[in-house]
């Protein structure tokens, strides 16, 4: 979902509970404190019967922490949190709510490296991927404390002197519903319009992944903000249920598959609430004979293997011009075979671990049916140890190219959300066009060539909301994000996103008499 160009700066160290070195995951992590937050402070939920699951680091298989899920008690005393403090933010004046966003802005920049190492201890990805997502992060939430600002309705003039003008006014309290393979940066793309136009939210982030959401709202909350305006409740389905079923709930967001999503919008649906849907991708990435090969096959291994190949956007269907096949795959494979693969704390690791041993065995199993299906695996698809002893737990595998892949293969017609590229080859430009958008999903698409006007009819003629010329996983923050069709309703980041965050009022003032009828 998001490749940022940014600057790896240093960070500093926050408070947590260390025991050992952190340089690497042969350390030992120990999260301790509770990972529910609402009243403006973290909630122990140990008094009351909380279900409590395991969560585990990818990187070792050793469990990291125990989940405690809310239940209706814990997610109502969230959401009247959250309502009272919509009643204080919606009324500050744009410039006040921009401070509030800055300084936290500011606070994540000091605790770059921090939250960067605890995604990666709960998440599996690279060091290196960690800070640029938490870059977007911040990015995003200085992006709409400008919005913030500058939000405003428009005046009509009428007959006769009367006039109408409308308003720009927030929803109220906002449920955000996070995906395991983003953490950080997807609390703070929901939160950051939200906010900034005056909502309140509560947060739940995925149960694979529940640590890094609630550092957000402890910093926003020493950034300033109104006790209760971002809080965090932990749980599975049953939790988001009661969110999106919840009176006092005025919008949902979610990010993940579109069997969630369809729940969602129908549970969002008895309350008449608005929701934003940002799902599944099985998305083409086409590559003319004409491209420069070098930024395609750049391209190509970005759209497959960024964060283990776990991004709803990566452009896992490659289609390439049959003239370039042979010579693309051989460079293809090449660099696929030299990726580093191990301890995702370490500076030179490229491939971290996979989320969970589910997980990583539904890949797994992916390439299995594509090798019985007649795909051919150039490279990787295997379970892969580590050279480091106490990784041998964790949940690696090779990076795999598959060549001969057909379009009604199930492994080019299902998200696999892992490090597995399908290779197929074309012939004309109408042909890639009808076969790459010959799916239920549309979330991105990409198109390397050097020939201009084709790269744009191309480009337009792509069922897909997120596109790339000559490049791929590009998501600046300015530019929004979301898909066509089955990959979902509404965008994130951009300007658009704040229609999304808020509603219209109009007004219609009169300034002669009533004109009636009776």
């Amino acid at each position: 979902m998001v490749l940022l160009r940014a600057v790896l700066t240093p960070g500093l160290r926050g408070v947590l509970h260390y025991t050992g070195t952190r340089s690497s995951s042969s350390g030992t992590l120990q999260i301790k404190d509770p990972l529910n937050f609402w009243c403006g402070g973290r909630v122990n939920l140990k008094d009351v019967k909380a279900k409590s699951e395991p969560v585990y680091e990818p990187a070792t298989g050793r469990v990291l922490c125990q989940l405690q899920a809310c239940g209706a008690t814990e997610v109502d005393a969230a959401v009247r949190s959250a309502s009272a403090a919509f009643t204080v933010w919606s009324k500050l004046a744009g410039m006040e709510r921009a401070r509030v966003m800055i300084e936290a802005a500011r606070l994540i920049e000091k605790r770059r490296e921090e939250i960067a190492e605890m995604e990666v201890v709960n998440n599996g990805k690279s060091i290196t991927e960690a800070r640029l997502d938490v870059d977007s992060a911040r990015l995003c939430i200085e992006y709409f404390a400008g919005h913030a600002t500058t939000l405003s309705g428009q005046h009509v003039q009428l007959a006769g002197g009367s006039f109408a003008y409308t308003r720009r006014e927030p929803l109220g309290v906002c449920v955000g519903i996070g995906a395991w393979n983003y953490p950080f940066q997807i609390a703070a793309w929901k939160s950051a319009p939200a906010i900034a136009c005056g909502n309140s939210m509560v947060f739940k982030p995925s149960p694979v992944t529940p640590v890094t959401a609630v550092l957000l709202a402890e910093i926003y909350s020493q950034a300033g903000a109104p006790e209760g305006l971002y809080n965090v409740v932990q749980g599975g389905e049953e939790t988001g249920s009661l969110l999106c079923h919840h009176p006092s709930v005025a919008k949902v967001s979610f990010t993940g598959s579109v069997p969630t999503g369809k729940k969602i919008m129908e549970m969002a649906s008895r309350g008449v609430k608005p929701v934003t849907l940002e799902l599944g991708g099985k998305s083409p990435l086409i590559i003319f004979e004409d491209t420069d090969l070098e930024n395609a096959v750049r391209g190509a291994l970005m759209a497959n293997f960024l964060s283990q190949g776990q991004v709803c956007s990566n452009g896992t269907r490659v289609f390439v011009q049959r003239s370039i096949v042979p010579q693309f795959l051989k460079e293809v494979v090449r660099r696929t075979k030299a990726i580093l693969i191990g301890d995702p704390l370490l500076e030179e690791t490229r491939m971290g671990a996979l989320v969970s041993k589910p997980h990583l065995d539904k890949v797994l199993g992916y390439v299995n049916q594509a090798k019985k299906e007649g795909a051919r695996v150039l490279c990787g698809g295997e379970p892969f140890i580590p050279t480091n002893p106490k990784l041998k737990d964790g949940y690696y595998m090779t990076p795999c190219v598959l060549d001969g892949c057909t379009d009604d293969m199930t492994c080019v017609k299902e998200e696999i959300f892992g490090p597995v590229m399908s290779v197929l080859p074309f012939d004309t430009e109408d042909e890639v066009l009808r076969r790459a958008n010959d799916s239920s999903l549309g979330l991105a698409a990409g198109v390397f060539t050097k020939d201009v006007k084709r790269a744009h009819r191309v480009i337009e003629n792509l069922q897909a909301g997120s596109c790339f010329i000559n490049n791929y996983n590009i998501t600046p923050v300015e530019v929004p994000f979301g898909g066509y069709k089955a990959s979902g309703i509404g965008r994130e980041n951009g300007q658009v996103t704040i229609e999304f965050y808020s509603q219209l009022k109009t007004v219609v003032v009169e300034m002669g008499d009533v004109d009636s009828l009776f």
